[in-house]
């Protein structure tokens, strides 16, 4: 890996992260790539939170000072960062937005998924119930055929003895 590339790494400002995999949040991610302010505040929002972008102030501050582009106490250094501490601030609520869509996003999901489960829950519910009433059924009716057998050798058994007290008589 040559010099550059490592620098180039080790400033690069947003790190490589795999792209999401849930549909959702990857159908948020075209919509909101869609809109150029979105596509902007997400850059700056990134550059913001990186190595490099402190590195870049403390050069600067350092310039600033060091050089004597102003007197101490700095007023003009003093109004600049503290205008862009309030477009920051703007930036990171902006992301905080945004992380909140998407949380937002994935509950939505989850909960569609949660409600498809319980309506599939009910239905099997109602399969094991239908089950259990049918195999209820199949007990009694051969409880009941075990009833007819015997009543069937029983009536067997009486014409028997019928028929044998009817030839002793006679």
């Amino acid at each position: 890996m040559t010099l550059k590339e490592r620098l180039h790494r080790f400033l690069k400002p947003v790190p490589h992260l795999p792209r999401p995999t849930d549909p959702a949040l990857l159908r948020h991610e075209r919509e909101r790539a869609e809109v150029l302010q979105n596509r902007v505040a997400d850059r700056i929002t990134a550059f913001s939170g990186s190595m490099l972008f402190v590195y870049v102030h403390v050069i600067w501050f350092s310039c600033w000072i060091g050089f004597g582009v102003e007197s101490y106490p700095y007023g003009l250094l003093t109004m600049i960062v503290s205008l862009e501490a309030i477009f920051l601030s703007t930036f990171v609520l902006i992301s905080q937005n945004r992380a909140d869509a998407k949380r937002q996003l994935i509950a939505d999901e989850h909960w569609k998924m949660v409600t498809e489960e319980d309506e599939q829950n009910v239905e099997l519910l109602k399969l094991s119930n239908q089950i259990l009433s049918l195999t209820q059924e199949v007990h009694s009716m051969a409880a009941e055929f075990g009833e007819r057998d015997e009543l069937a050798t029983l009536t067997k058994e009486v014409r028997t003895l019928g028929a044998s007290l009817g030839k002793q008589s006679g």
